[in-house]
């Protein structure tokens, strides 16, 4: 009960946000289709605990709640499908086609109707395992669920592989990943609708065809639910490494600035409004800060480069000559006014390393060795 409680909180949840998502966003076609298909699926869900299909039958009639819940999961795999299609294709093009395939589900959903119907009031109603499968509109229920099912997810397996052809690393891996659960999912599937066939025709079913649909669709599930996440999240990853290492480069230029920012006061960055722990705790507040400590750096070096040139300093001067060099510099620069001078080009990256990063490492080279000069590092000194 425990888990069932949990996994309803998450679905809906889920839903929540979404729903929040497309708020901000509500021209975005692939996120209303994902939403809509996590409404769908949290309510097959709810219509799945017993609790809640025994208030749907008391008040709406015998049967209700499973007809209801099957014609959801059947409006889950037709939106499941579509979001694959409008990853893969163009946007018209993907409507006009989703549109087409609305006419299967439509029909799908008629006949689960029409045979809930037909269906006698003391067989109505029953899950897969305890359905009267001799009873024709029982059986009719369950084979066109199921044949929809396959339908609908072989189609989605169809729009996956095209999709993973199209994709990189890391989206491409989970795609694939997801083609796989998607091809359990259909293998599953015909197998069920071959159980439904051979129980409408008084036969039983093999014991390995139950155990190997129960086992295919146990695989397949979880293997889905890693395929559609581990794009976002590798990504998340990746983003959390860089954020690891801004904060950390942050961190280590902090003698650097403190030194430059106590030169050249003037050069600080105008700040943008803050909202306290949300932006302390924020990736994009965090990246932020970094960038505006690098540039006030660079800058900084610019403007004291003339004076580091007066010194003799060279342009490939190791960090900590520099740092020597450096702190005379701050010192002259603190007890006289500034000498006008040619810019000089320090602490940057060799010719074959053109890119921030390789910019931001001699900076910290400089701070680190800044830091071990003695009387540099300044007590209550306050971090930007």
């Amino acid at each position: 009960m425990t888990v069932l409680i949990l996994t309803a909180a998450i679905l809906h949840l889920s839903v929540v946000w979404k729903l929040v998502q497309v708020a901000r966003a509500p021209r975005d076609l692939s996120l209303r289709v994902v939403t809509l298909c996590l409404i769908c699926t949290a309510a097959s869900f709810l219509l799945g605990l017993d609790a809640a299909a025994r208030i749907v039958d008391h008040v709406l009639g015998i049967g209700v709640s499973r007809l209801v819940q099957n014609a959801l999961l059947l409006g889950v795999v037709y939106l499941l499908m579509c979001v694959f299609l409008v990853s893969a294709e163009e946007r018209p093009r993907a409507s006009r086609r989703a549109r087409w395939e609305a006419l299967p589900l439509a029909v799908a959903v008629l006949i689960l109707i029409l045979s809930t119907v037909a269906t006698p009031a003391d067989v109505r109603g029953r899950d897969f395992a305890t359905a009267d499968m001799s009873q024709t509109p029982v059986a009719l229920f369950f084979i066109v669920a199921a044949l929809y099912l396959v339908y609908a997810l072989a189609s989605a397996l169809w729009w996956t592989v095209r999709y993973a052809r199209m994709s990189l690393r890391p989206l491409a891996t989970g795609l694939w990943l997801t083609t796989g659960a998607l091809a359990g999912m259909v293998a599953a599937n015909a197998g069920r609708l071959g159980i439904d066939v051979m129980r409408w025709r008084g036969e039983q079913a093999p014991a390995w065809l139950n155990q190997g649909t129960q086992g295919l669709l146990g695989l397949a599930v979880p293997v889905f639910i890693v395929g559609v996440t581990y794009s976002g999240a590798a990504m998340r990853l990746a983003s959390g490494r860089v954020w690891l290492q801004h904060r950390r480069a942050y961190r280590r230029l902090r003698p650097l600035w403190d030194a430059l920012h106590d030169a050249f006061p003037q050069d600080a960055l105008g700040r943008v409004p803050t909202n306290g722990w949300r932006d302390f705790l924020s990736l994009r507040g965090t990246h932020y800060r970094y960038y505006r400590r690098v540039i006030e750096c660079r800058d900084g070096l610019v403007r004291i480069s003339p004076t580091l040139a007066q010194l003799g300093v060279q342009e490939d001067a190791s960090p900590s000559d520099l740092a020597r060099h450096l702190g005379k510099a701050l010192d002259a620069q603190a007890d006289q006014a500034a000498t006008p001078g040619h810019a000089l080009a320090v602490a940057l990256p060799g010719d074959d390393e053109n890119d921030l990063d390789a910019d931001v490492r001699q900076l910290v080279l400089l701070s680190d060795a800044l830091s071990r000069q003695p009387g540099r590092l300044k007590a209550g000194s306050t971090s930007r």
